[in-house]
């Protein structure tokens, strides 16, 4: 098999590039603007690789597209700062990209694995989301922090309506999913990085934790180990077992406010750094999110994932609770400290919503 990764150096991408190259047989072609994630996969003699715009390299998108049996575009912005500051280029990378491909993949008879967003469920009032009965609910259209939510939605109801006329598709929404190589910790500005990595740079330098409106928002946070062991679940089902399907892929058992996140990382740096006092040292703000991300913002108070679907036609859970994920993230961060991509790296434009 012939899977082709467009985001292969983002977070999710670089981490299904190197367990399809570990543990298969597979061939991978990854597109992305930069490789610096990707290390010694570079010169792996299964892995291709195209250091490209797919806005600008469309003949050679479409080539990829031809020549593979499957292909997930991961290519996305994932960041609610981003949503608010610039609507329109979100939209544009989140649905007009992505729309080609979903196309391409139409018209040569290509498989499609798409990551959709947990944000899709807007704020749902469910207790946990499930994809077939939970109703999505987005805020007013001048908020324009659901210009990426709308984007996916719609794009999973384009998908869905090519399945009718023969699309081999799985659509999957990821929750939260985090770990080692997530972003560069020195980007410290707010919004600069997700929520885990975010923090855990402000800690690290000694800086106040910023918590927006109080940080009483609770996300159920994956490990990504979990999420890659759920792609690979759904990349060899056999043939037929995942098409046409929407799937939920968190952990549940990880649900946790934003302000316990924040403590629990406060907790594992001072343990880890051989600072027993560390955690006491810290301090929090309060911030309102009209002074944090502006007037277009609008918040989820709880975003919890139902699993049983997934679990039921693949076999797959979670397996991963979130204070052996947390720590593992902080251990590889506090070892790599010294050799992180530099901040002025572009943006992940495969990254996972965090927040």
């Amino acid at each position: 098999m012939r899977v082709l990764i467009i985001g292969a150096n983002g977070f999710i991408g670089h981490n299904l590039v190197k367990r399809i190259l570990q543990t298969t047989t597979w061939e991978v072609c990854g597109i992305d603007l930069s490789s610096f994630r990707l290390g010694e996969l570079m010169a792996h003699p299964r892995f291709s690789f195209h250091a490209a715009d797919i806005s600008l390299a469309r003949e050679l998108v479409e080539q990829q597209v031809m020549q593979s049996d499957v292909v997930l575009p991961l290519a996305a912005v994932a960041n609610p700062m981003a949503y608010v500051n610039d609507p329109l280029a979100t939209f544009e990378i989140v649905f007009e990209e992505n729309l080609r491909i979903v196309k391409l993949c139409a018209k040569h008879d290509v498989r499609l694995i798409f990551p959709s967003t947990s944000e899709v469920y807007g704020m749902c009032a469910d207790e946990s989301f499930t994809e077939a009965s939970s109703l999505p609910t987005f805020g007013p259209v001048s908020k324009e922090r659901w210009i990426y939510a709308s984007s996916k939605h719609l794009l999973e109801r384009v998908i869905w309506s090519l399945g009718h006329a023969g699309l081999r598709f799985t659509i999957f929404r990821p929750f939260n999913w985090f770990g080692p190589n997530l972003d560069d910790i020195r980007q410290g500005q707010d919004g600069g990085a997700r929520v885990v990595t975010l923090f855990l740079g402000r800690l690290m330098r000694g800086e106040n934790i910023r918590l927006v409106d109080g940080g009483q928002q609770a996300r159920s946070f994956t490990y990504i180990d979990d999420g890659i062991d759920a792609l690979m679940c759904i990349l060899s089902a056999p043939e037929g077992k995942a098409d046409g399907e929407i799937f939920n892929i968190g952990n549940p058992a990880n649900l946790c406010s934003i302000e316990e996140l924040a403590k629990h990382l406060a907790r594992l740096v001072g343990e880890l750094s051989g600072q027993p006092e560390f955690e006491k040292k810290v301090k929090f703000e309060v911030v309102p999110a009209t002074s944090y991300f502006g007037n277009a913002y609008q918040d989820v108070s709880r975003r919890k994932p139902d699993v049983a679907r997934i679990s039921a036609q693949l076999g797959w859970a979670p397996a991963i609770p979130l204070e052996d994920a947390l720590r593992r993230t902080v251990q590889w961060y506090f070892s790599e400290e010294n050799s992180l991509p530099n901040s002025d790296e572009p943006a992940d434009p495969a990254a996972c919503a965090a927040f």
